[in-house]
């Protein structure tokens, strides 16, 4: 993996532990040569990740809507950043940049983030990794959630599988490094008329 999209909350009113995560996941990313591809924002936990990445040397690209491009919202000290006119194009270029896709604690966007990119694995359109950095326990309720889908048949092993949770980054890198998905997961759920 050359390059990471963290998917990730962009709210100041959050416990410091998060920020400090968010931090420390940029320094991991810089200190294992992986470029930082992320939304582009300065606060919250998204500009806790750059500003780690970068202190550590590292490379960042932000992918910002034209919209939230302000100074009040884009961080202006990154290696790059891209401008798109649409949140939909935005997904589409952080998602073409990326080798694999790291969410960290976030609200609604960070959840539409993960769970379309899962999905397009899900159907074959990649075979990349997806991690989850569980920072205070953050993601337990939304793994419970997994676990109850694919315990209801909403869900097959193989896909829960694609989906890697850790409590720190170094820990969450590694074992998205050792998730090979299954040849078969995405045929899966193609065969249920079968």
């Amino acid at each position: 993996m050359k390059s990471i999209c963290v998917y990730c909350g962009s709210s100041d009113s959050i416990h410091a532990d998060y920020k400090l995560a968010g931090r420390e996941m940029g320094r991991v990313l810089a200190e294992n040569g992986i470029r930082l591809i992320y939304g582009g924002g300065k606060t919250g936990i998204m500009g806790a990740v750059a500003d780690g990445t970068m202190e550590a040397g590292g490379e960042v690209i932000g992918v910002i809507v034209e919209s939230m491009n302000t100074p009040a919202l884009a961080h202006m000290g990154l290696t790059r950043l891209e401008v798109t006119p649409t949140i939909h194009e935005r997904k589409a270029r952080m998602y073409e940049l990326a080798d694999g896709y790291i969410a960290l604690p976030g609200g609604y966007g960070t959840f539409d983030e993960l769970f379309e990119t899962l999905t397009w694995a899900q159907i074959g359109v990649h075979g990349k990794p997806i991690g989850l950095l569980n920072t205070r326990s953050y993601f337990d309720p939304l793994w419970t959630m997994v676990l109850h889908a694919e315990q209801e048949g909403f869900l097959f092993s193989e896909h829960r599988k694609m989906l890697c949770m850790a409590n720190t980054p170094g820990d969450l890198l590694e074992s998205m490094r050792n998730n090979q998905p299954s040849p078969d997961a995405v045929k899966r759920w193609m065969r249920q008329g079968e």
